[in-house]
């Protein structure tokens, strides 16, 4: 087997359509669940093409997601200079840390929270619709939902979400070198050990100062406390807010699709439109990787232990196998089956909230403003083909 390398494959290189994975992707899943893919290091890590053998690994005990064990698939030359804690850390400490904040993200704790999502939401577009337009949704909108959704879920002053967005683009842009990744992690790392401090003198009814009481305990350390902070702040806001901005822009492209979900009112259409949305769009654009610890057998093939593995979810997500017209947007498809979220012990710990978010904008924007409309060209919006979470950096719209 020849390695192919990975420049020809995914986040480097754009689809004809910005929805869809690039063509390469889909020659290799015909070919078979496994494949071999040189990276820029020079290493040749599996590449996982199919639905099953990804979830299969994903949920495998012996993969590992410890970024510092040796085979493990370092995406760039540039990786490195910051941690997001317990994501690339395994069992025990993995779970250890994920404890601490598992329960404020439970289904029932998050539906509490959809009164005010929605309130978050119907406030912003009643700006919307009293200002100029066009405007840039993801500025006027796609961003100001989940930053202000997980300030209030932390206890994090939103007059600051500036500060952390900005020094959250650059720990995950693709082109960032280590020292300005490391840079921006610190910043926000000394920003949420502040408030962590404050937090302990001053506690009030939020996940930090939730935190922050197991610090009091000696559960956590303080520092890994603020590094939880980080991790719960990026991962807040800035996925959500490409998942609007991006929906929107596919919705728009696919009017009827996006007349169905207008015009419908039934709850569980809304919820499966977003779950649709989450397998056809691709929002992490560097795979989930992994690195076996054990030898492993699967689809006729052994992963050697220390050999690197990476999952890509679009091409999960696009398995005919799974979901039938794959390239097709279908809201009233079952798509509960993707892989966007992940799968296993590190399945996305926000996802209820994610969930949440998605089902009151896409099920009130459009029936709020049922004449949105791209205010440019397909080819002059700009997409994020430059970093690891998948978007575009301006949508202008007018109604």
């Amino acid at each position: 087997m020849t390695p192919g390398t990975l420049e020809e494959f995914p986040g480097t290189r754009a689809a004809k359509c910005p929805f869809d994975p690039p063509p390469e992707l889909r020659a290799l899943q015909q070919d078979g669940p496994l494949a071999k893919v040189r990276l820029w290091d020079g290493s040749t890590p599996w590449f996982v093409t199919t639905h099953a053998e990804q979830k299969a690994l994903l949920g495998n005990p012996n993969v590992s997601a410890d970024v510092t064990r040796p085979g493990y698939p370092i995406h760039s030359a540039n990786a490195g200079g910051g941690s997001l804690s317990f994501i690339l850390m395994d069992d025990p400490e993995h779970a250890r840390l994920r404890r601490m904040v598992q329960g404020a993200f439970t289904v029932r704790r998050v539906e509490g929270l959809r009164p005010a999502v929605q309130r978050i939401v119907d406030d912003l577009i009643d700006d919307l619709l009293a200002g100029p337009k066009p405007v840039d949704l993801v500025e006027a909108f796609a961003l100001p939902v989940p930053s202000l959704v997980i300030c209030e879920l932390l206890g994090v002053p939103y007059t600051d979400h500036d500060y952390f967005q900005e020094n959250s683009k650059t720990i995950i842009r693709r082109s960032a070198s280590p020292e300005e990744r490391a840079l921006a992690f610190g910043r926000l790392f000394e920003y949420l050990d502040g408030l962590v401090g404050e937090k302990l003198t001053n506690p009030g009814d939020d996940l930090l100062s939730k935190v922050a009481e197991r610090v009091a305990a000696g559960e956590l350390t303080r520092p890994e406390a603020a590094q939880m902070g980080v991790l719960l702040l990026i991962a807040g806001h800035e996925t959500t807010a490409n998942m609007i901005a991006l929906g929107t822009l596919a919705l728009l492209r696919n009017p009827g699709q996006l007349a169905l979900l207008r015009e419908s009112d039934d709850p569980k259409l809304v919820a499966g439109s977003v779950e649709e949305l989450l397998r056809y769009l691709n929002i992490t654009h560097s795979g989930r990787r992994r690195v076996a610890t054990e030898d492993i057998e699967i689809a006729g093939q052994v992963i050697r232990a220390g050999e690197g593995i990476i999952l890509p979810n679009d091409i999960g997500n696009r398995d005919p196998q799974v979901f039938p017209g794959p390239d097709e947007l279908d809201v009233r498809r079952d798509a509960r089956r993707h892989v966007a979220f992940g799968f296993g012990v590190h399945q996305c710990l926000g996802q209820p909230l994610a969930r949440v978010e998605l089902q009151v904008v896409y099920g009130t924007l459009y029936k709020r403003i049922p004449t949105l409309a791209l205010a440019a060209e397909m080819e002059e919006i700009p997409f994020k083909h430059d970093g690891q979470v998948y978007g575009v950096y301006e949508l202008p719209v007018t109604w």
